[in-house]
């Protein structure tokens, strides 16, 4: 999506937009900084809630 004021924002419809789960993202701990790595943890917490395992 390109830059678009707020009041364009409004128009756009954000149901049409895809659903992500399971995608194949590359991750380079040589790049990371720290809130990725808390990002990350965060995101396999959530991954866990999801399906319902204790953490």
């Amino acid at each position: 999506m390109v830059n678009l004021k707020k009041s364009d924002m409004e128009k756009v419809n954000f149901g049409d937009l895809p659903i992500a789960e399971n995608e194949d993202v590359e991750f380079s701990e040589e790049l990371a900084d720290e809130a990725d790595r808390v990002a990350q943890q965060r995101a396999a917490a959530a991954d866990k809630r999801a399906k319902g395992e204790q953490s």
